[in-house]
């Protein structure tokens, strides 16, 4: 029952610590200015904005930019990904079911299918639902009338996203990774809702390990309230916060415990050969997508792994994270 009490919690405040204005959502600023634009225009207009696109790597805010374009525009919003919408009627029923001006987020919109693709394209462009009612020589098309809404879509490879649906949509923001001051602001915010006291040096400590995501930081921060809780005196300063997350097994640079498995493995046990990624992930123990799409992506970025045409290889500064000598091999 206890277990059951703190998973409802965990997700209140993950609901709770979601910006719901635009003022409020910390970071971007340069998107945030666009899109203030585009509301403010469509509203001025009486009309439905563009269909809007967020990019960008997991943890950003592109789905608190959807409850926020909905709640700034006042009208409702409805909630589906891409992977759910296996079926033609799924989406019709969704589609159907809208109010006029509603806010439609898609989130991972990169995995719809091209039968659904190719329903939605009209429903962007016309408002207006084009449908093959019956079977065999009885089947007729159909055409169904919308009520005017707006959809956002999200993703994190918009690489993916097809060619044809891309450019249904009026605006594309890309999202980037946060800087450290920003996710200081993002801890202190956080900090204020939750009710949890923390100092300047406190919310720069979790906001310099939380590799540049939003999401991340209000996660260390979750586990350094309940390390100062149990431990402290329920203050977060830098020392409690250091101290907090290296129980928890975050270092100073933002690695947890598959990160530095992985470096491990390339320092260690493969001496500096590069390592193909099937093997890689046998030997840590994790899926190769896993490995490839959640970790990679930021030791790459932090210079502590480099991919080569033979495999995975370590560089020198992950060898003198890890207290190791590199091999006279290893030059970079």
């Amino acid at each position: 029952m206890v277990e059951a009490t703190a998973t409802v919690d965990e997700v209140h405040d993950e609901t709770s610590l979601r910006p719901r204005r635009l003022e409020e959502f910390v970071g971007q600023p340069e998107l945030r200015e666009h899109l203030r634009i585009v509301l403010e225009a469509a509203k001025a207009r009486q009309q439905s904005p563009d269909h809007l696109l967020f990019a960008g790597p997991p943890g950003l805010g592109k789905t608190s930019l959807a409850g926020i374009v909905a709640a700034e525009l006042g009208v409702g919003l409805r909630v589906t990904s891409g992977p759910i919408l296996q079926r033609v009627g799924d989406l019709a029923a969704l589609l159907t079911d809208l109010q006029d001006g509603d806010v439609l987020f898609v989130d991972e919109i990169h995995r719809l299918s091209r039968s659904i693709e190719e329903v939605l394209y009209p429903a962007m462009e016309d408002a207006k639902l084009d449908l093959m009612v019956g079977k065999g020589p009885q089947a007729k098309s159909i055409r169904i009338e919308l009520p005017r809404f707006t959809l956002v879509g999200a993703t994190t490879r918009i690489g993916l996203v097809a060619a044809p649906l891309r450019d249904r949509f009026g605006f594309v923001g890309r999202l980037d990774l946060y800087q450290t001051h920003e996710l200081t602001e993002v801890v202190e915010r956080s900090a204020a809702i939750l009710g949890v006291e923390v100092t300047p040096d406190g919310a720069a400590e979790i906001a310099g390990r939380s590799r540049g995501t939003p999401r991340i930081a209000n996660r260390l921060l979750r586990r350094v309230r309940d390390f100062v809780e149990v431990h402290g005196d329920g203050t977060i300063a830098k020392a409690s916060a250091a101290e907090g997350l290296k129980l928890f097994g975050v270092d100073d640079l933002g690695l947890d415990k598959v990160d530095r498995a992985i470096l491990e493995v390339l320092c260690q046990r493969f001496g500096g050969q590069p390592v193909g990624l099937t093997t890689l992930a046998q030997v840590v123990g994790e899926e190769r997508d896993t490995i490839e799409e959640a970790y990679e992506p930021f030791l790459l970025r932090q210079g502590l792994l480099q991919r080569t045409p033979r495999g995975r290889v370590a560089t020198v500064r992950a060898y003198e994270h890890l207290g190791l000598t590199p091999p006279p091999s290893v030059l970079f």
